[in-house]
């Protein structure tokens, strides 16, 4: 089957689309191996073959040779046979080339949607190949239109979409703006690679700084981690080895003109440059400006920080709508409890006011109650009199009395056994979650997941409790 055009579509394919030779002849052999079973029956053997010398398809019938034919369609005779090939044998196989196929204008379509199918299949795996490695990169696209609230970018080659959950909050978009996004993800659907952008992604907001801090590009800077709560805020920590350079004030540039641009593409995103400490606490204090800590206790069980801040710090360290700390707990990967001194006092206070109601408990007993962990009458009642013995330094015999009385005391309308439940020590609890990440030892990106809010103390309290009653005991 000769076609005069072939040869030149084929390398007019190859140019305008970027798809290989082999691919489309591929693509041209298949399509017409397929209409040729159709023509001359499906049980049949046969191979197509693109002769690019002379710009022909040509299509072999495969025949089994035997002494008595009985199914022409797969079988020739052995006289045939050797009139075609002399050296042939019985159960030899021949390809036969089929010199005037005769197909139909309906044969002739069915091959064209099959190529023009393939074509389209191989222009999906070119833009899909070509796009997934860029995972992690910035693009920048034209607005063409929009769908369901969704964006589509036009990226050259390929159209993007920028999901409406992913554009940051009061942006607003009209088709010929120019949209810069960060590429997330790389998709094949049934429909073809489905390119996905963000602009709320914490590794947006890193990608900006590579482009605007030259010493982030060359590795000079780091970005050890960063946060975002998209049009609102953002804390991003970075270190450098060079002890020459600042990594906060190259990040900042001169009169801010770094952070400026930055902040002028994220519609006005407060951000906050961080150093990065391999200290937790130290870095936790730098996370938590510009609130003045107090002391932080870190639980490594729980990976918990407890920290404890002066009344007029408070609101500082938790920030507008809980910012100051969630963005913290996102930057550390720690789940982080903030704790005012004077709330943590007066707990203590009530604690121990609420023991000496028993007539056994002086002030001192409660004291030591408290700073071990025995709050209430209620938390004395349960507790071991193997503990509260060696707490106090008496014998088991004196403990159980003691929790005996206190006991008793739970039936008694009069005495109050539990603390005020309104009495909350907790000012502020935040756990780190999807909206940032960490960059581990390896280099590699760990995101830090959403958890539940913490509403209990432990080492922090206790060291207060204690630094608490020991000036008391004096």
């Amino acid at each position: 089957m000769n076609f005069s055009e072939l040869s030149r579509v084929i390398e007019q394919l190859g140019k305008d689309r970027g798809i290989k030779k082999d691919v489309v002849v591929s693509a041209i052999e298949q399509a017409f191996l397929v209409t040729a079973r159709k023509k001359f029956g499906i049980q049949g053997e046969y191979e197509a073959r693109y002769n690019e010398d002379d710009g022909e398809v040509e299509i072999y019938q495969y025949k089994n040779v035997v002494e008595k034919v009985r199914d022409s369609i797969v079988e020739i005779d052995y006289d045939s046979a050797k009139k075609l090939d002399e050296d042939c044998e019985v159960g030899d196989q021949l390809g036969l080339k089929i010199e005037n196929p005769g197909f139909s204008r309906v044969d002739i379509q069915t091959a064209k949607q099959i190529i023009f199918q393939k074509v389209r299949d191989a222009e999906r795996d070119i833009l899909f190949s070509e796009f997934k490695h860029r995972e992690g990169d910035l693009v920048t696209g034209i607005a063409r239109r929009f769908e369901k609230g969704n964006v589509v970018l036009d990226l050259g080659k390929s159209d993007a979409v920028l999901p409406k959950k992913e554009i940051i909050f009061g942006e607003s978009f009209k088709p010929g703006d120019r949209i810069q996004a960060y590429l997330s993800d790389v998709v094949m659907t049934n429909r073809g690679p489905e390119i996905r952008l963000t602009r709320t992604s914490p590794m947006f907001l890193v990608k900006l700084f590579e482009v605007e801090v030259p010493e982030i590009a060359d590795g000079t800077i780091e970005v050890k981690a960063a946060a975002r709560e998209p049009g609102h805020r953002a804390k991003i920590a970075v270190t450098t080895k060079d002890r020459d350079i600042d990594p906060v004030g190259a990040c900042v540039g001169m009169k801010g003109s770094r952070v400026q641009n930055i902040v002028n593409e994220l519609q006005g995103e407060k951000i906050d440059i961080v150093r990065w400490n391999e200290d937790t606490e130290t870095f936790a204090r730098a996370a938590l400006a510009p609130a003045e800590i107090q002391s932080i206790t870190l639980n490594h069980d729980e990976h918990t920080l407890d920290v404890i801040v002066e009344d007029d710090q408070l609101s500082l360290a938790i920030g507008k709508r809980g910012q100051n700390v969630r963005l913290a707990a996102m930057l550390t990967g720690w789940k982080i409890n903030i704790i005012s001194k004077a709330k943590l006092q007066e707990r203590v206070k009530l604690a121990v006011e609420n023991l000496i109601q028993l007539s056994n408990i002086s002030e001192a007993t409660a004291q030591v109650l408290v700073q071990k962990g025995i709050m209430s009458i209620v938390d004395l009642s349960a507790a071991a009199p193997e503990d509260v013995a060696r707490f106090l330094g008496k014998s088991v015999a004196d403990a159980k009395a003691m929790i005996e009385i206190a006991s008793e005391a739970l039936e008694d309308e009069n005495i109050k056994t539990d603390l005020d439940e309104n009495a909350e020590i907790i000012s502020a609890s935040a756990v780190p979650n999807q909206s940032g990440f960490k960059r581990s030892e390896g280099g590699a990106k760990t995101e830090v997941k959403k958890g539940e809010d913490v509403t209990k103390f432990s080492e922090a309290e206790r060291r207060l409790r204690e630094e608490l009653a020991a000036f008391k005991l004096k």
